[in-house]
């Protein structure tokens, strides 16, 4: 089991690379995508049409023991009159076709055994899996870098030039309903009351991605709020995850300030 210091550096590490893991991922993806793209194409120009005939249904050596997804079994002669019989790559649950259906077959002459059903999803299904697969991941992985860089130079902006506010912490939620690698963030409302007017106002920080709570006995936290914009406000949790990453005494908060955080359901 890993120590609580020791599992803190290892949280805030895996959610600073996911964002790039999740580039290379989607990249990787679109990449496969394009390569069967290229495959099918090629394949598609090369190859001549003949009649086929559904002669069985059968699972393939790869599929799940749990699945009942099942693949075509197809014969078909060539133009000289050659029998062929191959199993399509893709099966489904329902099966795609039914056993003695017929169906149009795509082969290549010098090469007769390396044959497919002529249809969309045994040509192209592959290519379309994987690219729509690729654009989800790269771009989110994409948005996920632009959002930290426009939140890190926000940050920097108000640091610079915005009022600094010392507030008190009001409590540490952690919102169950976003997940990224197993792990769930944590949001910090704190409070500060204006001396010359005796008004009370409530700050939220941005996601930190490791429990607070540990570093916030007792201290207040620094707000930086923009003259100009006072709905434009950084709550400063940098010590946290910087204290995250090094070695602490204290791994276990007290009991006040563990019945401060509130599960957000």
């Amino acid at each position: 089991m890993l120590s609580a210091p020791y599992g803190r550096r290892v949280v805030v590490t895996r959610v600073a690379f996911a964002k790039y893991m999740a580039v290379l991922m989607g990249g990787i993806s679109l990449w496969v995508a394009v390569v069967s793209a290229l495959n099918s194409r090629a394949f598609v120009a090369q190859a001549i049409h003949a009649d086929g005939e559904v002669i069985d249904l059968v699972r393939p050596p790869r599929c799940d023991s749990n699945s009942n997804a099942l693949a075509p079994m197809v014969r078909f002669a060539t133009a000289d009159g050659e029998t062929i019989e191959f199993r399509s790559d893709t099966a489904s649950d329902p099966p795609s076709y039914a056993k003695g259906e017929r169906v149009g077959v795509l082969y290549r002459p010098l090469a007769p055994r390396d044959a497919r059903i002529d249809d969309f999803e045994s040509l192209w299904a592959s290519a379309v899996f994987f690219g729509a697969t690729g654009t989800i991941v790269f771009g989110s992985g994409i948005v996920w870098i632009a959002w930290s860089i426009a939140l890190a130079r926000k940050a920097a902006d108000l640091k610079r030039r915005g009022k600094r506010l010392a507030t008190t912490v009001l409590r540490v939620d952690m919102n169950a309903n976003v997940t990224v690698q197993g792990l769930h963030p944590y949001c910090v409302s704190t409070q500060w009351r204006d001396p010359a007017t005796s008004a009370v106002r409530t700050f939220q920080s941005d996601y930190v991605w490791v429990d607070p709570s540990p570093y916030l006995e007792g201290r207040t936290v620094t707000v930086f709020v923009d003259p100009h914009d006072p709905s434009r406000y950084y709550v400063d949790l940098s010590f946290v995850e910087s204290r995250a990453r090094k070695p602490v005494r204290t791994s276990i908060a007290s009991s006040a300030s563990r019945r401060a955080v509130q599960r957000v359901s």
